[in-house]
C-alpha cells in the first residue's frame, strides 16, 4: 500500500519508470550482446573479456572518477547518458563483424557503454532520496531495490523469449528504445520541481562543493565502512546460486531443471516478502540489521551447499531471498539521508565494491565450483558470514547515531585532524 501511495506522486512515478526501463535495457542488452557473441566466436573466453570490458569503469570512475561523476548528478544530465546509451545500442550491432576488427570494435562500444552506466547508476542512487520527505526515504529505496530486482529477472525472462522470435539487429533496436524511453523521462522529470535531499541544509552549512572524499566518510562513519565492506563479499553467495547451484543439484542433489526451477523461485519469493517488511520500518540500529542479515544470508547459503533434500533448499532459498533487500535497502536508506555529495560518494563507493565482487565472484566460483558444488557454496557463504558477523560485533560497540555526532561534524574533524 506505501508503494501505491508513492506512484501517486508524479516525479516518483517517472523515475521509477526510468529506472525500470533503464535496467530492463541493460538485462536484455547484456543477454542479446552475450549471446551473439558466442553464436559468432564459440568462445567462452571472449564473453568473458566483454563482462570485464564492461565492468572495469565502474571500478575506474568509482575509485578515481567523483569529480566526473558529480556532473552528472542531475536528471537533465542522466537524461542525456540514457540517450547516449541508446545510440551506442542502436548503432553497435551495425559496426560489429565477426572477425578480429569486429571484436575491437565490439569492446570499444561495451567499454563506451560501461562508462555511461558507471555515470548513471550511482548518480540515480543518490538522488532518489530528494523526491520524498526524510521520514520516507526508507519507504521509497525500497521501492526502487525491488524495482530493479523484477526488471532483473523480467530481463533476463523477455530476453529469451526475444532472442528466440527476433533477428539480433531488432532486438538491440529494441534495448536501445527502451534508453529512448528512459531519456525522455529523466527529461520530463528535470522540468519539475522536486524536494530536495533529505540532508540538503546540513550540506550548505557543510559548505563542500567539491565532491567529497570517500576515506574521510568511512572514517567518520566506520559503520558505513564495514557494511560497505562486507557488501563486497555478499557477490560471492550471488555468484554461488547463479552458477553453482545447477551443479549442485544435479551431483549432489541428483535433481534436474524442475527442481532448480523451484529453489530459484524460492529465492524470488522470499526477495518479496523481506523487501516491504525492511521498507515499511526503520530499523533502531541500522548497522545491526544490515551486517545481520548479511551474516544469515552467508550462513544459509553455506548450508545449501549441506543440503540433500528439497525442502530445507526451498527454506533456505526463501531465507536468501529475505535476508538480501534486508540488508541493501537498509544500507542504502541510511546513505539516503546524508548531504547529497557524501549520499553520492558513499553510494559510488558502494556500486564499485559490488561490481569488483560480481566480477570476482564470475571469476572464482567456476574454479571452485568445478572442484566442489558443496565446497563452493561453504566457501562463499562462510567467508560472508564471518565477515558479517565480525562486522556486527564491531557495529555493536560503535556508539549509536543519535548519541555521536552527526556525520558532517565527523567529517569535519576528520579532516582538520
Amino acid at each position: 500500500m506505501g508503494y501505491l501511495l508513492l506512484l501517486r506522486r508524479r516525479p516518483v512515478a517517472v523515475l521509477w519508470a526510468a529506472r525500470s526501463l533503464s535496467v530492463l535495457g541493460e538485462r536484455v542488452y547484456t543477454m542479446a550482446l552475450m549471446w551473439s557473441v558466442y553464436a559468432s566466436t564459440g568462445s567462452a573466453s571472449v564473453m568473458g573479456l566483454i563482462a570485464v570490458a564492461e565492468s572495469g569503469p565502474y571500478a575506474v570512475l568509482g575509485f578515481l572518477g567523483p569529480r566526473l561523476l558529480a556532473r552528472f548528478s542531475s536528471y537533465r544530465a542522466l537524461a542525456w547518458v540514457d540517450a547516449a546509451r541508446a545510440i551506442v545500442v542502436v548503432t553497435l550491432p551495425y559496426l560489429w563483424s565477426p572477425d578480429q576488427r569486429g571484436l575491437v570494435v565490439l569492446l570499444a562500444g561495451v567499454l563506451v557503454l560501461g562508462v555511461l552506466g558507471a555515470l548513471f547508476d550511482p548518480n540515480l542512487a543518490a538522488l532518489v532520496p530528494g523526491l520524498v520527505e526524510p521520514e520516507r526515504v526508507q519507504q521509497v529505496t525500497g521501492l526502487f531495490d525491488l524495482t530493479v530486482r523484477i526488471a532483473h529477472i523480467a530481463g533476463r525472462a523477455s530476453g529469451g523469449l526475444l532472442l528466440l522470435a527476433l533477428p539480433k539487429m531488432q532486438l538491440f533496436t529494441i534495448d536501445g528504445m527502451t534508453f529512448a524511453v528512459s531519456a525522455a523521462a529523466l527529461g520530463a522529470l528535470s522540468r519539475h520541481r522536486t524536494r530536495p535531499a533529505p540532508a540538503a541544509v546540513g550540506q550548505r552549512h557543510c559548505g563542500t562543493p567539491e565532491p567529497a572524499r570517500a576515506w574521510p566518510l568511512v572514517q567518520a562513519c566506520p559503520q558505513v565502512g564495514l557494511a560497505i565492506a562486507v557488501q563486497s563479499l555478499v557477490p560471492l553467495c550471488v555468484a554461488a546460486m547463479t552458477i553453482g547451484l545447477p551443479v549442485l543439484l544435479a551431483v549432489h542433489n541428483r535433481s534436474g531443471p524442475a527442481v532448480y526451477g523451484v529453489v530459484t523461485a524460492a529465492v524470488g519469493v522470499g526477495t518479496l516478502i523481506g523487501n516491504p517488511l525492511v521498507s515499511n520500518r526503520r530499523p533502531a540500529n541500522w548497522a545491526i540489521l544490515c551486517c545481520g542479515a548479511w551474516a544469515v544470508d552467508g550462513a544459509a547459503t553455506a548450508c545449501m551447499g549441506l543440503s540433500d533434500q528439497l525442502t530445507p533448499l526451498v527454506w533456505l532459498a526463501v531465507l536468501t531471498g529475505i535476508a538480501a533487500p534486508t540488508a541493501s535497502v537498509t544500507l542504502r536508506a541510511y546513505i539516503g539521508t546524508l548531504p547529497s555529495s557524501q549520499c553520492l560518494r558513499l553510494m559510488t563507493v558502494e556500486n564499485t565494491v559490488v561490481r569488483v565482487g560480481s566480477s570476482a565472484g564470475i571469476l572464482l566460483l567456476p574454479l571452485l565450483v568445478d572442484a566442489s558444488p558443496q565446497g563452493a557454496f561453504l566457501a562463499a557463504g562462510g567467508v560472508v558470514a564471518v565477515a558479517a558477523t565480525g562486522s556486527l560485533l564491531a557495529s555493536a560497540h560503535i556508539p549509536h547515531p543519535r548519541t555521536a555526532p552527526t556525520l558532517t561534524e565527523r567529517v569535519e574533524a576528520v579532516a582538520t585532524e
